[in-house]
């Protein structure tokens, strides 16, 4: 979908600037961008502003055969940025090509031979499309590796729908400290990450920020530090984290992170917050050039 934000005042009016963005969306840009074959499944809209959303996807090396040509619109988010770069969104999504999903474009046959099936934010949630895009990743599990970002927007979705569809068979959850406490507030990180362990989901990132991260695995649990860098705009970190930690989970994906253990979810994580950072010196959900080197 395509996010405009305001940037510098022109003539005492906000200076709006067109950048496409979207959660799994900007995840698979910046696993490209990491040299991780990467495909997406969208239904992208045939409007200027999707013809933007597919170029920056092949830009970066992103497979888009599998994206469904859509008639309907593209959703537009509206982000404003306060004094610290985070943003505040509202949206324009009625009826837009995003949540219009049917079975019938989600067949099992578009998994492939993917090792990982990463999904969320308002696709999973807002209807008509979540209960096929849910469907879909239910049958997708035996297969493959289930990442879930929330990545919740209040505006568009109450707190039920979200907690219908979570944790929703994933084997990864990567949620940040305010998704958190719209989703289960007045819990913990820790007693979250537990009773997301007892439902089945091995790892649990909780992003907050600036300072770094929690990582909880089966509920052994350790802290990364944030990495410090001049922020332009947070838009897209929560997404470029999630690029990073899949993209050091590689050779772990593909079934239920049997093997995985809390010094390589560590590693992953301080990884992950280097891509976020980064992400987080530019403006928009576009983490620059090919990011960090993966073996570092």
């Amino acid at each position: 979908m395509a996010d405009a934000f305001s940037g510098e005042a022109v003539r005492g009016e906000p200076a709006l600037r067109v950048l496409p963005g979207g959660g799994p969306a900007n995840t698979a840009v910046a696993l490209g961008r990491l040299g991780t074959p990467t495909r997406f499944l969208g239904r992208i809209s045939g409007d200027v502003f999707g013809r933007l959303f597919r170029e920056r996807l092949v830009g970066a090396g992103v497979d888009v055969s599998g994206v469904v040509d859509a008639a309907e619109p593209s959703t537009l988010a509206v982000a404003t940025l306060d004094a610290a770069g985070r943003a505040v969104y509202s949206f324009h999504a009625d009826g837009a090509a995003d949540f219009q999903w049917s079975r019938a474009e989600l067949g099992l046959d578009r998994l492939g031979e993917a090792s990982c099936l990463h999904t969320g934010s308002l696709a999973l949630v807002k209807e008509p499309g979540g209960e096929a895009v849910a469907h879909f990743v239910a049958a997708a599990a035996p297969y493959a590796t289930i990442s879930i970002d929330p990545n919740v927007r209040p505006g568009l979705a109450g707190r039920e729908a979200y907690l219908k569809r979570l944790p929703g068979g994933a084997d990864i959850l990567r949620l940040s400290e305010e998704d958190l406490a719209f989703l289960l507030p007045g819990t913990s990180q820790e007693a979250a990450c537990d009773r997301w362990h007892g439902q089945g989901v091995r790892l649990v990132v909780v992003t907050r920020g600036a300072a770094g991260a929690m990582v909880s695995l089966d509920g052994e649990r350790v802290v990364v530090p944030g990495v410090p860098v001049e922020v332009v705009d947070t838009v897209g970190a929560g997404d470029a984290f999630t690029a990073g930690l899949l993209h050091r989970l590689h050779g772990h994906l593909g079934g239920r992170l049997d093997r995985l253990d809390l010094e390589t979810a560590r590693a992953a994580a301080a990884f992950a917050a280097e891509v976020a950072a980064l992400t987080c010196t530019v403006a928009g959900a576009d983490l620059p050039g090919r990011g960090p080197a993966a073996d570092d």
